[in-house]
């Protein structure tokens, strides 16, 4: 069943309650930081990657941002900077970004809904499923990088190739 048959009235809901029924759905362990904010625990094959979900009525977008501790070596980053230019630009929704000073791998995405417009439960489930597949299919190549010392370009053909083999 589609998580958007448990809901009749989502245009109701706000942002931020269509993601708490998600998480509860998926019994994904959570905490509503506030009434437009979530974070939220998900486990991947690689990692446990920690979610958080902001909406934004200024902008009116939610806010996805997905992130997973890493230390690469200070000699590696130019070495992860260039994979990280080299997966987004394989990536079609959201970016992968270093934030250097909290030692975080962050996965970025905005879902403008400019006009009133409502996310659905399918719609925003996507969203996180979207973050966690990417981080899941670039931190073995974001791996060898930082510490098996392999150019990016031979890092990503792993991934890729990873990624191809799977059924």
């Amino acid at each position: 069943m589609a998580l958007s048959e448990h809901y009749f009235e989502a245009d109701d809901l706000h942002p931020i309650d269509l993601v708490e029924h998600i998480a509860e759905t998926h019994d994904w362990e959570f905490d509503r930081i506030h009434d437009d904010q979530i974070a939220m625990a998900v486990e991947g094959q690689w990692r446990t990657y920690s979610i958080t979900l902001a909406w934004s009525a200024y902008d009116e977008t939610l806010r996805l941002i997905c992130t997973f501790e890493m230390d690469p070596p200070a000699a590696r980053k130019p070495a992860l900077y260039e994979a990280l230019n080299a997966i987004n630009d394989r990536l079609w929704a959201g970016s992968l970004t270093w934030w250097d000073e909290q030692n975080l791998m962050v996965y970025r995405y905005g879902l403008v809904l400019a006009g009133d417009q409502v996310a659905g439960p399918d719609q925003i489930d996507t969203m996180i499923g979207a973050a966690v597949n990417a981080c899941e299919q670039y931190y073995p190549a974001i791996q060898l990088v930082t510490w098996a010392e392999q150019t990016p370009k031979q890092a990503l053909e792993i991934a890729i190739a990873g990624a191809y083999g799977r059924a």
